[in-house]
């Protein structure tokens, strides 16, 4: 119906309203009359354009239809649009929506020549912003679509392709499918990789092993991919394996226990001890690292997937191909490959070593110590004495090399003479003195010194240093010496027992002091000892440690080299001396005295009254004094 006919029928209801009206108003006499005014046929219905309203159920009915013409979206949803329209910053998509959407020209970069009319897919972003404009992105449906696939990928372990793009800390950023994925350096190689620059903008295969589904991150890895293929050519080199079988391969890694050698694509460990049939320290000594050599496999693990590899069984064990002169009596030179406390083992030829055990360095029956005989490295000649192939033994001699030096001792060395020997070792209980190589003998400590004790003989004398010795004795069979040392001086003790005998005062100084008394250092090189309650003084106190003071002889004995010593006997001594000369003196002077009345009364024939009292008076005094003296010897 067009608008004219619409117009047309509107005006021919209101004609018609209007006579309904007219007629109803002359035909009702009973209602009052009605005032009729200007515009009160006018249909209110009907808008400025002359067009009538659609009824309520008509306009529900006519927006249903109008809306089922849009598609319908939601915001983060995945769309596929047509593009209508480009300008020189976007492109116009439409997805069937009541507005286009416009998206930034930079994320079609990827698609070369886009046109109007090509079907693409973006993201429903915001079916309205802030502006009411329909937001899409495809960038943001292009990463949607690559995590969805990622994560898929990481479920069936699919290999997938991704180009390095950049370096970053700890590894590399990879695209796949459009997402940004991370490549840790520990999972680009097998091997360490230190130089990322040299992957960036290569092409290469990935596998996904890590996602996290919170942030949308998904870890990388090639070495997967290396790896895999290792197992694969583990598992058929494994399937072929043989003990005894040689194979050829190519050392990768050194360490301090062996060698690891690539066998193209299994590894396999040659232990140290398996690399040469002789001694070596370090594996580096004999290999490189990526040298090819045959090996032969000593045995293998299926399950633990390890291989002992060997090189020295490639050649015969040298014991089994020992040259005519190595024979027993025959002298060898050796190298000295290892050494312990029994002996040291020196090396005849590689893989071929004998042991020469600490009774047969020297012809000298001290004790000998290997290690500080021998020093790693070193070459000696020596005499082979036992050789046995089968158990592929050998006892090698150092001093055999020489004649024994204790088949003629008492020729060169008799009871009796003087030497001057080299200290080699010092126990608690005597000296070890070297005289020739091969002979020697011991001081022991009582041996050092007439007029010394010592507690140690490290007091005395230290290893290294020359001393003076008196052969003692012989003992052949045993092959040791008795040395002396004081023995070359006659013993003073005999010539100072008049010097020092009891009651001799002399002079000393103390230097050595403990609970018991003290040491001290006598004139002629002699020592004493003043047990403590000797070493009082007269004011009390007692003689302390490097204090000088006289000390009398209270004791000596020449047969066991003692002198007891005592300063408190010197005081105590002196007092008592001091009261005799006193008590003597006293009666000197009394013995005058009777003498002198004697005389006196001698000579008076009658005495007088006067005489008499004079006479009474020294009686009296004689008297006293007699008591005094009588006292005091009781107090004494």
């Amino acid at each position: 119906m067009s608008e004219n006919n619409i117009i047309n029928s509107n005006a021919e209801v209101q004609e018609s309203s209007a006579v309904a009206e007219t007629t109803a108003t002359t035909n009702s006499p009973a209602q009052p009359e009605r005032i009729v005014t200007a515009h009160d046929d006018f249909d209110w219905t009907i808008d400025k354009r002359n067009v009538a309203a659609y009824s309520k159920e008509e306009k529900e009915k006519y927006d249903h239809v109008y809306d089922n013409t849009f598609v319908t979206i939601t915001d983060g949803e995945l769309v596929k649009g047509l593009v209508v329209g480009l300008t020189k910053t976007d492109v116009v998509v439409n997805i069937g929506f009541k507005s286009d959407g416009l998206v930034s020209l930079n994320e079609f970069r990827d698609i070369v020549n886009l046109k109007t009319g090509d079907e693409v897919e973006v993201m429903v972003v915001e079916k309205e912003d802030r502006e009411g404009h329909l937001h899409l992105s495809r960038k943001q449906a292009r990463i949607t679509r690559a995590w969805e696939r990622i994560v898929e990928v990481h479920k069936t372990g699919e290999v997938v392709t991704g180009t390095v793009t950049s370096k970053t800390k700890g590894g590399l950023i990879v695209d796949v499918f459009g997402m940004e994925t991370f490549l840790p350096g520990s999972q680009i190689d097998v091997k360490p990789v230190t130089d990322y620059d040299q992957f960036v903008g290569k092409t290469m295969e990935f596998k996904v092993v890590k996602i996290n589904e919170t942030i949308k991150n998904a870890v990388v890895s090639h070495k997967a991919l290396i790896e895999s293929d290792i197992e694969a050519q583990r598992a058929e080199i494994m399937s072929k394996l043989e003990k005894g079988q040689v194979l050829e391969g190519t050392i990768k890694n050194i360490t301090d226990f062996g060698a690891f050698m690539d066998l193209g694509g299994l590894d396999g460990l040659l232990y140290i001890t398996d690399i040469s049939w002789g001694r070596i320290s370090h594996p580096s000594e004999v290999l490189k690292l990526d040298q090819k050599l045959q090996v032969v496999v000593l045995d293998f693990d299926d399950g633990k997937k390890r291989i002992s590899l060997g090189l020295k069984q490639l050649t015969p064990h040298p014991w089994d191909v020992l040259p005519e002169n190595v024979k027993e009596g025959e002298i060898v030179k050796g190298k000295v490959v290892n050494i312990e406390d029994y002996g040291a083992f020196l090396e005849i030829m590689p893989g071929v070593e004998g042991l020469v055990h600490v009774s047969e360095i020297t012809w000298a029956n001290t004790p000998i110590n290997a290690k500080e005989f021998f020093k790693l490295g070193d070459e000696h000649n020596a005499k082979i004495v036992t050789l046995d192939k089968e158990a592929r033994k050998m006892s090698l001699s150092i001093k055999q090399l020489s004649e024994d030096p204790w088949s003629t001792i008492e020729t060169k060395f008799p009871q009796g003479s003087k030497h001057n020997g080299l200290v080699k070792n010092i126990t608690p209980y005597g000296v070890f003195v070297e005289l020739a190589p091969g002979i020697g003998g011991m001081i022991h400590i009582s041996d050092l010194s007439w007029l010394k004790r010592f507690n140690h003989p490290s007091e005395y004398t230290k290893v290294g240093q020359h001393i003076d010795v008196l052969i003692l004795g012989i003992d052949k069979d045993n092959r040791k010496l008795q040395l002396g040392h004081k023995q070359l001086e006659e013993d003073p003790w005999n010539a100072l027992e008049q010097t020092f005998a009891v009651g001799t005062i002399h002079e000393g100084t103390v230097i050595r002091k403990d609970d018991k008394g003290a040491l001290v250092q006598l004139p002629y090189g002699l020592e004493g000892f003043a047990p403590s309650r000797h070493l009082a003084k007269e004011d009390g106190k007692t003689i302390g440690a490097d204090e000088t003071a006289s000390f009398m002889v209270i004791e000596f004995d020449r047969n066991e080299k003692r002198i007891v010593l005592s300063h408190t006997r010197i005081w105590e001594q002196a007092k008592t001396d001091e009261k005799e000369a006193a008590r003597k003196e006293a009666k000197v002077d009394a013995d005058k005295t009777r003498k002198a009345v004697k005389n006196i009364q001698s000579k008076v024939e009658k005495p007088t009254l006067g005489d008499l009292g004079a006479l009474a008076e020294i009686k009296e005094k004689l008297k006293q004094e007699e008591k005094g003296d009588d006292k005091k010897e009781g107090q004494e």
